[in-house]
């Protein structure tokens, strides 16, 4: 039997991920906080939640829903919030699926486990934990507890620990370089010559098929990415070739924009367009031998194609 529970299922990466289980041989059962049509209502996630019902029958879960990460988080303390529905939540799942007789366990947690940066070299599965934040220590304290469980029980956990996400749907972040690029506002990123990993959705949701199928992921962090990393510069020419736009890069050198970040209070906004975030992804590669069914050219590509369409609308 290849029964799979989706948690999250009608969030960004689950709604590209289902379709594919699906046409992979596996029956998915997919999560939502409530019934409705094709979903299992669990409510809230916490270390409360009843997961019995949507764990019927099921070999394998991937995780994905999460508390995930916020510029501006408006909670009296974020990592209690964090803490609750990211660690305590995976784990009570987890257990209940020991219980519950499933094989194997896939979380998808976060490159910021590993850091915010990568000055001397890309990140590697192996180097030590680094969260900044409180949402990356929720996720780093989850793999940990996931472990334990996997010790005491015999889940078969693997961790993915993707950079930044991108596609159809995409939000936040993205989205907002996606309507600047589109709008032809000026970019003030024409010198900035750094090296940031980035993931389609597509290529994850493929990542997340294999390691629910390949004998080899039990247990194992991979970290994940679409391959050659981009300059925040080359990023906005790759969408502005995706969205039929002329890139306006404006040449100011990164060390006026840090001191602005320091003015304006968005130091953290700017260190994100300046910053290295490399990911050595060989892991996924040596171990099950994945390599991303999408390139670049074709992940940006499909994400301008839903932008317009949205646009449009």
């Amino acid at each position: 039997m290849k029964n799979v529970l989706v948690s999250g299922a009608g969030g960004f990466v689950g709604q590209a991920l289902c379709p594919l289980l699906e046409s992979s041989g596996w029956t998915v059962c997919k999560t939502s906080r409530h019934p409705r049509p094709g979903f299992t209502g669990i409510g809230n996630i916490g270390p409360t939640t009843d997961w019995r019902v949507a764990l019927e029958g099921v070999t394998a879960v991937a995780h994905l829903a999460a508390r995930v990460h916020v510029m501006h988080d408006e909670a009296a303390d974020p990592l209690v919030e964090f803490r609750n529905a990211n660690r305590d939540a995976s784990a009570n799942l987890a257990r209940q699926a020991a219980q519950a007789g499933v094989k194997r366990f896939i979380y998808l947690s976060s490159i910021k486990v590993n850091g915010e940066r990568t000055p001397d070299h890309p990140f590697r599965a192996t180097d030590p934990a680094n969260p900044q934040d409180a949402y990356a220590v929720s996720k780093w304290e989850a793999e940990q507890a996931l472990h334990e469980i996997a010790a005491a029980t015999g889940l078969e956990v693997v961790v993915l620990r993707p950079p930044l996400v991108y596609g159809p749907g995409v939000k936040a972040n993205f989205l907002r370089l996606l309507n600047l690029v589109e709008r032809g506002i000026p970019l003030p990123l024409g010198m900035v010559k750094n090296r940031r990993s980035l993931f389609y959705v597509g290529n994850l949701a493929d990542a997340i098929r294999v390691c629910l199928e390949h004998p080899s992921a039990a247990g194992k962090t991979f970290l994940p990415c679409d391959g050659t990393p981009l300059s925040s510069a080359d990023l906005v020419r790759r969408i502005a070739a995706a969205l039929g736009k002329s890139p306006r890069l404006l040449p100011i050198p990164p060390t006026l924009l840090k001191l602005a970040g320091l003015l304006t209070g968005k130091s953290a906004e700017i260190a994100r367009l300046l910053d290295s975030l490399e990911i050595d992804d060989s892991g996924l590669q040596h171990d099950l031998g994945w390599r991303p069914p999408y390139t670049l050219e074709q992940g940006l590509a499909a994400t301008a194609a839903w932008y317009r369409r949205e646009r449009a609308r």
